[in-house]
């Protein structure tokens, strides 16, 4: 899922250590909250939604994007490239996502850490993190946001094939609130919502363009969108790469927690 990065200056309290192990990118991130007496204690919210968050929006709040059937849903081609299955300890799955996609199919199979059933080759495969906005997340408006919508859209996708902050379809931007900042005319930084998992809402989609970094306005985004999120009473949560530590930890910075490591695989069903 999206990898974002962050303009502001990374917290150099925070400790991130990578090693190498079966050829990918395995990173220990140890917070700085987790070590501060400013931690917040988010131990009694059930976030067990967040283990398959496609198939709760699916099933929830983006039912009318779903297609699909009891054990696996999809987003419509081009809103989203992600897939929500029941359960991936359900063995019926595997045979589902075939008829779904068809045979000889690349799968986007996100938070699915197991081994694939006979037949299915790995095409590539991704780490990242699951963060969830502490209590002192409450966010702000940003008074240079702009809400982005239909009319934007050509501009939304310029930005992020720039940027490459995940993926985004042409209407991926009606998964949610959008927002950007525009300078001379241009759209040069953005952030919205992605997937609503009952009572949560995701951050994505952050970017901002090369000249206007280190400006502040990816926080300023953010914290905008999270704003909106915590108004209606959902809880914010973001992924990054694992492979992108500045981001990481300035999202640490900004009041985000580490709740787990998520893989993210892309499959070919069999021939």
């Amino acid at each position: 899922m999206a990898p974002a990065l962050l303009a502001s200056s990374r917290d150099r309290r925070t400790q991130l250590t990578a090693s190498r192990e079966h050829n990918d990118n395995v990173f220990d991130f140890a917070p700085r909250s987790a070590a501060s007496h400013h931690a917040q204690d988010t131990s009694t919210i059930d976030t067990s939604v967040l283990d398959s968050p496609a198939w709760s929006a699916l099933n929830g709040e983006h039912a009318r994007f779903a297609e699909g059937n009891d054990l696996v849903k999809r987003y419509q081609d081009d809103v989203s490239p992600f897939v929500g299955v029941a359960s991936w300890d359900e063995p019926a799955v595997w045979d589902a996502l075939i008829d779904m996609f068809g045979r000889g199919a690349t799968v986007s199979l996100s938070h699915f850490t197991g081994a694939l059933p006979e037949g299915w080759t790995e095409v590539s495969r991704g780490a990242g993190l699951q963060m969830v906005a502490s209590p002192r997340v409450t966010g702000q408006p940003f008074e240079e946001a702009i809400e982005l919508g239909a009319n934007d859209a050509e501009e939304m996708l310029a930005i992020v094939a720039r940027n490459e902050p995940g993926p985004f379809r042409p209407r991926t931007h009606e998964l949610g609130r959008y927002v950007g900042v525009r300078r001379d005319g241009k759209l040069v930084a953005m952030a919205g919502e992605r997937l609503h998992p009952d009572g949560f809402t995701e951050i994505s989609a952050v970017c901002v363009d090369e000249d206007y970094r280190r400006q502040g306005l990816a926080s300023a985004l953010v914290l905008d969108v999270a704003h909106a999120i915590r108004s209606r009473g959902d809880i914010p949560f973001l992924h990054v790469s694992a492979n992108n530590l500045g981001a990481a930890a300035a999202y640490e910075k900004l009041g985000f927690e580490l709740r787990r490591k998520v893989a993210f695989l892309a499959a070919q069903t069999p021939a």
